[in-house]
């Protein structure tokens, strides 16, 4: 039996219901093997008094520090979040409040490691919370928690520290992997694990009735991501400026929003672009299956879960050539991997709109990316660390 205490800065509370979600969703199926048993750590970042009297930071406060969460047994310590600090102190914050908490987890529920799901400031104090539990560690890179933290002057060191440190480390795609060996992390400790994807929730269906439920006719592009510079969707909407008769519905939501509205007004196309701000899956999943292309226009990525999801509902994407993106579109079925401007966006869209392809084989290209897949992975990757670390330790029991 394989006990793992999953730590993660990023999962779903109750008010933050979609925050995460990947990281729930990939939990929730390494859970249910058989020869798994998990814990999560979810920890809080609250800031000192007064800034922790924000509604935000507030509601932070309301969680419980333990509770049940679709089957899973979750504790959400808070630690102290320093704002305007540039994250200088947040993995030193979070290791003292973690700490007592998993020398107490670890006396009823031993688990054999830790898994640490994003970099920064996860990945830093899992190495030292590993070292001090005499457990070994593997920390998860998905996409912002090395391209920015890791390239950032202040906390650049530590996430480069952790990662030659660490265990074991995971990335969401190839391109990701590469990234990670140009900072200088071991490439011989780097796994590529794809994540997956609920081909039962995302699923193609009539795209035109899919599309009346929706209240839209003619031609619709979904984009699919934060309102935040990063995610490039300024790119798309002068696309679509350039595209007349073309719908666009962007679900996500962040501090770009105003920027955005200012633009959308600015180009003339409020009339044909909804920002539809926090969406739950089921209804991304309605938009998916509705939109005769998704769009997104990321700087960066490491493998966005967007585009599998796009994908299993027999919809084609135009991304630009960033991490896993050539893993995923490895043929025109699948979509286009495009410049980062407007006016290569607009010439994918409008070849792929001209041109529909089945929605069936659209989503045969990432069938193989089942989350049954993705645990089986990483199942085999948590024992190997686990056996690895016993033999070396000479305890391989």
């Amino acid at each position: 039996m394989l006990r793992v205490l999953v730590l993660s800065t990023l999962f779903p509370d109750l008010y933050r219901p979609n925050f995460g979600i990947f990281v729930e969703r990939q939990t929730l199926s390494l859970a249910k093997r058989a020869d798994v048993q998990v814990r999560v750590a979810a920890p809080r970042g609250v800031p000192p008094w007064p800034l922790s009297l924000l509604s935000r930071y507030r509601k932070l406060a309301t969680l419980p520090s333990r509770e049940n969460w679709k089957g899973l047994e979750v504790h959400r310590p808070a630690f102290l979040n320093i704002p305007a600090s540039g994250g200088r102190f947040h993995a030193r914050a979070l290791t003292r409040a973690l700490t007592p908490m998993l020398e107490s987890i670890h006396r009823d529920f031993p688990f054999d490691m830790i898994a640490a799901e994003f970099f920064f400031p996860d990945g830093v104090a899992a190495v030292e919370l590993g070292r001090r539990l005499g457990v070994p560690v593997s920390i998860k890179a998905r996409g912002s928690d090395v391209h920015r933290w890791g390239r950032n002057p202040v906390t650049g060191p530590q996430v480069l520290a952790a990662g030659r440190t660490a265990d074991g480390m995971i990335a969401v795609s190839e391109g990701m992997r590469d990234d990670m060996i140009a900072l200088g992390m071991p490439g011989e400790r780097i796994e590529a694990v794809v994540t997956g994807v609920d081909l039962e929730r995302f699923a193609p269906r009539d795209r035109t009735e899919a599309k009346a439920s929706l209240g839209i006719a003619g031609p619709l592009v979904l984009s699919v991501g934060a309102l935040i510079p990063l995610k490039g969707h300024d790119i798309v909407l002068r696309a679509i400026a350039a595209m007349p008769g073309v719908t666009l519905c962007i679900a996500g939501e962040g501090p770009d929003r105003k920027r955005l509205a200012d633009l959308i007004d600015k180009l003339g196309i409020a009339d044909r672009v909804r920002l539809l701000g926090n969406v739950p899956p089921a209804e991304v999943a309605s938009y998916l299956a509705a939109a005769d292309a998704m769009a997104l226009a990321s700087e960066r990525e490491g493998l966005a879960n967007a585009w599998l999801e796009a994908l299993a509902s027999g919809t084609p994407i135009v991304i630009p050539d960033v991490g896993g993106a050539r893993q995923v579109v490895r043929s025109d079925v699948a979509g286009r991997i495009v410049a980062r401007t407007p006016e290569a966006f607009a010439a994918a869209l409008r070849e792929l709109l001209a041109n529909p392809g089945r929605a069936g084989a659209v989503r045969a290209t990432v069938e193989p990316f089942t989350w049954e897949a993705n645990s089986a992975r990483l199942h085999d990757y948590f024992e190997h660390l686990v056996s690895a670390y016993r033999l070396r330790l000479g305890c391989d029991n």
